[in-house]
């Protein structure tokens, strides 16, 4: 295959990662190398798994390094001997300066953001769970602080209002794909431009993405239907909102998961009571009924709200329940 442009080492890890490679690859960029994560036990059975991005090079026959530690000499001098021009990061671990900093034209990254906005580790899910309308993808020159960088290009998209993160995730992916190659692009012909993200701020407070924790997923009942609809969505597919059930009749609790939803404007005030209704699950919010269309109680697959209704008393079940109701 005929290359062209720099020498370019690539480094990431996930599906969204290989997709942004496999288009540097189409528009016959000049990828010398690949860094990806170590393989790593997985599953019950804890077999080896290698990253997306690792079978996605070997496929292509791309030189592949995975170091467990990025200030390791001997990966160092492996990084040098590259003699990339550029480095091009897309969901990869934070590198150490001696890294970042040694190729000629830089390292860029892309990020699922607009940024200075969700800088952190999950901009798509704090950006949807936020009810953000919209978001994008921006390319920035990597320096010591990280997601602070000069910006090269920031490409915009709308969110829509039922749209889950893995859904918006696939969306910015093909955008995030475009915009690095005309970063590329513009790096390799002199015609890039570095703007200073303070130069990007329009409000005082800047919205932050950070890692995403268990406690984070548990939906609160007291909350809006509005709310919980975006937290259950920019939480699906994974790592998923989650919730506590009580059934009234063995005085016991259930855990569930909750994928798909979608807001309804039916009264819930004051209400606890789960309505099993012929088009959802119908689950009391602080104001609305929330209708819950796809979920996964604990123990079981993910099913939609038709497989969960036939297995259970669909007479007996709340939320926002009171201690005393749970048998000791």
């Amino acid at each position: 295959m005929t290359t062209k442009g720099l020498r370019i080492v690539f480094m990431g890890t996930p599906d969204f990662a290989t997709h942004i490679l496999s288009g540097l690859l189409d528009e016959k960029n000049n990828v010398v190398g690949v860094i990806t994560a170590p393989d790593k036990p997985a599953g019950r059975g804890q077999k080896v798994s290698e990253s997306s991005v690792k079978k996605f090079s070997i496929e292509h026959g791309l030189t592949i390094l995975q170091p467990t530690n990025l200030k390791d000499e001997l990966f160092i001098q492996s990084l040098r001997e590259l003699s990339a021009d550029l480095f091009v990061v897309v969901a990869f671990r934070m590198l150490p300066e001696i890294v970042w900093n040694m190729p000629s034209k830089g390292t860029i990254n892309l990020h699922a953001s607009l940024l200075p906005h969700y800088r952190g580790a999950a901009p798509i899910n704090w950006a949807i769970i936020n009810g953000e309308k919209k978001t994008g993808v921006t390319t920035f020159f990597i320096e010591q602080e990280i997601d602070t960088g000069m910006v090269i290009e920031r490409a915009e998209t709308e969110i829509y209002p039922n749209e889950s993160a893995g859904e918006l995730h696939d969306r910015l992916m093909k955008i995030g794909s475009k915009l690095i190659n005309s970063s590329v692009e513009k790096i390799t012909n002199g015609s890039v431009t570095r703007t200073p993200q303070s130069e990007l701020i329009n409000q005082e407070e800047l919205p932050i993405a950070p890692k995403i924790f268990k406690p984070n997923c548990e939906v609160n009942w007291e909350k809006s239907c509005s709310e919980i609809h975006n937290l259950c969505r920019g939480l699906s597919p994974y790592p998923t909102a989650w919730t506590t059930i009580y059934e009234e009749e063995k005085k016991d609790l259930k855990t569930i998961k909750l994928f798909t939803t979608e807001v309804t404007e039916l009264n819930s005030t004051n209400e606890t009571k789960i309505l099993f209704q012929k088009d959802g699950l119908y689950i009391p919010c602080k104001d609305y009924y929330l209708k819950v269309l796809e979920l996964q109680p604990e123990g079981k697959k993910r099913m939609n709200y038709k497989d969960f209704a036939a297995g259970y008393n669909k007479n007996s079940y709340h939320v926002n329940f009171l201690k005393k109701d749970i048998k000791q």
